[in-house]
């Protein structure tokens, strides 16, 4: 397992209200910010400061070191992303036809190029850096706020759906909830590689289901 914060949950009683402050404020704050405070032509501009201060601080984090995130990518238990990969197409198909029947496989049938270089870019450009701020930042410098990886796992999920808020429809921010926990439960089982490719897999079953409308930036207010 993955380690789950045990320098924070050892921090005293006021640098660990700082830590809490922290936490808050890159977790709930920011995403609030984002969706409510800016205008949609500020928030790529700001996704980026947050991400870059997230790495500044995942440097910070005591105890951490960079070759966390260049290990495990030869030993991926495939068979488990198989197995997440066959649930999240059938999950995605299942909302398309629900939700959006026109828009089902809409990017491979209408925009194959376009389709193709998300597939491409988004685990670098967009998976990646997402799981280092939500991953290894998350569990290694505030895992220990909480009584447990469970209690853990289950807030980062949350906080992965806040996220996404900015997008202001219920599917991505539903999603996000449902794909936090996914990619957590990932990382604690097989670390930062198997969360960027669980969500790399599941970006592009996404996107070329259909849902990928949601989480376009035209979506945001």
């Amino acid at each position: 397992m993955t380690a789950t914060g045990a320098e924070t949950g050892a921090l005293g009683g006021a640098a660990r209200r700082g830590r809490a402050a922290e936490f808050a404020a890159l977790y709930l704050g920011a995403p609030l910010v984002l969706a409510l405070g800016l205008p949609p032509s500020s928030l790529f501009t700001a996704l980026f400061g947050v991400t870059a201060l997230g790495v500044v601080l995942l440097a910070l984090t005591p105890g951490f070191a960079w070759r966390e995130l260049t290990t495990g990518w030869r030993g991926l238990d495939w068979g488990h992303v198989a197995l997440v990969a066959a649930i999240a197409a059938a999950g995605c198909a299942g909302m398309v036809l629900w939700l959006v029947p026109g828009q089902f496989l809409s990017l491979p049938r209408r925009m194959p190029e376009l389709w193709l270089m998300i597939l491409a870019l988004y685990p670098l450009l967009s998976a990646l850096p997402q799981e280092v701020v939500f991953r290894p930042l998350f569990f290694r410098r505030y895992g220990g706020l909480f009584p447990g990886a469970g209690a853990a796992a289950a807030v980062n999920a949350l906080v992965f759906g806040l996220a996404h808020l900015m997008f202001w429809n219920w599917v991505a921010v539903g999603l996000s909830v449902v794909g936090g926990a996914i990619f957590a439960h990932g990382y604690l089982r097989g670390g930062f590689a198997m969360a960027v490719v669980l969500h790399a897999v599941c970006g592009a079953i996404m996107f070329t289901s259909g849902l990928g409308m949601f989480f376009y930036h035209g979506a945001v207010r």
